[in-house]
């Protein structure tokens, strides 16, 4: 499993706790007001319909998710909000990309510096570690819900091109122009998903143990914890159960 993919399941069940919510709340709106900037109806939006559905997850209120789609469309004022990447080096030379919606660039730059180099990492010019990542459908799948055999039949007949366990969650791998036809795919045999996203999959693995492996969480959950940034990338890969113990 990849360090990230373990890091995610563990970040999924710690947003299951209500404290989380705020938080969850104001990266969906962004990403929601974002994804309507390409067209208000999720029918003809695929982006737009992934956020919508991940907004619902969470019990987000319809009235809340209205108001993101007008202001991304331009009927609401409030939708000035510029989407950037930014790259890095966590401790032990891991790779990191940062995912941003804010509307002050260069107040998130400062800050997010500041993260880094509070937490043992250093900020890197563009284009230094994103080659090391592919752009893909990432969508996860909780265990119960489905069989492989089943899920597999069905993901890649929609074009998937990769499965496997992660935790307690399949994750279904895909193309990113094959993300929406999985979606309907499993919609249409009624199997649920938890997340689903066009995230940044690392193509090999930094392997980190020790003062470098807890050092790497911290800046993870530092720079999840900022108000601007929608997501983080890793190719950190930490043991299971060293992991497990650290994110305690």
């Amino acid at each position: 499993m990849s360090g990230h993919s373990k890091w995610a399941t563990i970040k999924h069940k710690k947003a299951a706790l209500d404290a989380k919510r705020g938080k969850t709340f104001t990266r969906l709106i962004k990403e929601i007001t974002i994804a309507a900037r390409g067209g208000g109806d999720p029918d003809g939006n695929p982006r737009l319909r992934t956020a919508i559905l991940a907004a619902k997850a969470v019990s987000m209120p319809s009235d809340n998710i209205k108001k993101a789609i007008m202001r991304g469309t331009g009927e609401l004022e409030g939708g000035q909000i510029e989407e950037a990447m930014f790259e890095g080096y966590g401790p032990g030379g891991a790779a990191v990309l940062v995912h941003v919606a804010t509307d002050n660039r260069n107040r998130t730059v400062s800050e997010l510096r500041h993260v880094f180099s509070k937490n043992g990492g250093n900020m890197g010019e563009q284009g230094s570690v994103a080659w090391m990542f592919e752009r893909k459908s990432q969508i996860f799948v909780p265990l119960e819900k489905a069989g492989e055999d089943q899920l597999m039949n069905i993901v890649l007949d929609a074009g998937a091109d990769d499965l496997r366990i992660e935790g307690e969650r399949w994750e279904v791998l895909s193309p990113p122009d094959a993300h929406d036809s999985v979606m309907k795919a499993l919609e249409s045999k009624g199997i649920p998903h938890e997340d689903a996203s066009l995230a940044m999959i690392p193509k090999n693995l930094v392997k980190l143990e020790g003062k470098n492996a807890s050092g790497m969480l911290r800046l993870s959950e530092a720079l999840e914890e900022h108000e601007d940034v929608q997501n983080v990338y890793s190719n950190f890969d930490i043991d299971e159960k060293e992991l497990e113990a650290l994110a305690q």
